[in-house]
């Protein structure tokens, strides 16, 4: 289910962004699996190639370092340290420190060490399971985000974290904003100046089409995640979504994968889905789970405070809500919406 899901959002993305066929617009391609999902490196320009190589090495490098599963990762390292303290990289200590953030500023219903909660449900390895109350329980008094401290070595850039002992924590909700981030970074530095990278929920350009024009980019229907409500118009921007169509449990309540820090069970606010449309990869990732999380009215409320970003969200009784930054960047194309803009 979650791979068509992919398959289906990468074509409807590559119909509405064709490759060009020559000259400066030349585009080269590259995909690869990774994150559990499928990752489309594109750039353009006679440096294009070499871009797409250097993003390549980059998502390999971040996706082998934030694998709870694999022993060799940070992340494992982590989870497995018994309150040690652990030696993190400095992407590594990113996604910390703007978890840290997200997660002190939406009073604790964005956090990352919900991890075995989320395993118990079986949300990271299609195992589904209904956990009962007392199960639930016990797995909510090991959060333990607001106990982690990240410690700076600014002569060697390199960063110490640590935790209770009996906490564990997941990136999957910030790692592939990351790694599309410095996927565009190694582009730039290899001298590209037009790209993109996309998988599933997330993409992020790089300058503007070849051409100059902004990038067009499809926002999931996620009454139907084949295809598409509105058009979104950006130039350089890392747009990501969190949405209940993602990932679920194919049972009846339809359980999905955004769990609330509150009661254990995910979250029922009427969102089915939120955008976030930052500058920055990495926060917007931690972003769009978070306002999901926090539903429509704290998450204006959190915009309204904090700024910073732009975001559509998209409710049960079919409204589409946008922050007044998109007012003339985001195109409806469905009419079974309604679409409206706060302030």
């Amino acid at each position: 289910m979650n791979r068509k899901a992919v398959l289906c959002m990468i074509l409807c993305i590559l119909m509405i962004l064709p490759l060009a066929a020559c000259g400066e617009g030349t585009a080269h391609q590259k995909q690869l699996f990774a994150m559990n999902t499928m990752f489309t490196l594109t750039a353009y320009g006679k440096r294009g190639q070499a871009g797409v190589n250097a993003a390549e090495a980059t998502v390999v490098a971040i996706d082998a370092m934030s694998d709870p599963d694999v022993e060799t990762s940070t992340v494992y390292a982590l989870n497995h340290a018994e309150g040690a303290q652990v030696n993190v990289s400095g992407q590594v200590a990113e996604m910390l420190l703007d978890a840290q953030e997200v997660y002190d500023r939406t009073g604790g219903a964005y956090d990352i060490t919900i991890y075995p909660l989320v395993d118990l449900w079986g949300f990271t390895d299609g195992r589904y399971y209904v956990p009962s109350q007392d199960e639930i329980y016990i797995q909510l008094g090991n959060l333990c985000m607001d106990l982690l401290t990240i410690s700076k070595f600014p002569t060697s850039g390199t960063y110490t974290v640590q935790f209770p002992y009996y906490g564990k924590l997941s990136f999957d909700s910030c790692a592939r904003g990351c790694a599309a981030k410095y996927a565009i970074d190694a582009m730039r530095k290899n001298g590209v100046e037009s790209g993109i990278v996309s998988l599933a929920g997330n993409i992020q350009t790089l300058g503007n089409k070849p051409d100059g024009s902004l990038w067009s980019v499809g926002i999931t229907d996620p009454n139907n995640p084949s295809g598409y409500l509105g058009v979104l118009s950006v130039g350089e921007a890392a747009i990501c979504t969190t949405g209940s169509y993602q990932k679920y449990m194919p049972s009846n309540p339809k359980y999905h994968h955004v769990l609330s820090t509150m009661n254990g069970y995910p979250t029922t606010n009427g969102l089915l889905s939120v955008t976030v449309i930052a500058e920055d990869g990495t926060m917007a990732d931690c972003l769009s789970t978070a306002m999901f999380a926090l539903g429509q009215s704290r998450a204006v409320n959190y915009w309204r405070q904090y700024g910073g970003f732009d975001m559509i969200m998209i409710t049960g009784d079919g409204q589409i809500i946008c922050t007044s930054g998109l007012l003339e960047e985001f195109d409806l194309r469905n009419s079974n919406y309604t679409l409206r803009y706060v302030e």
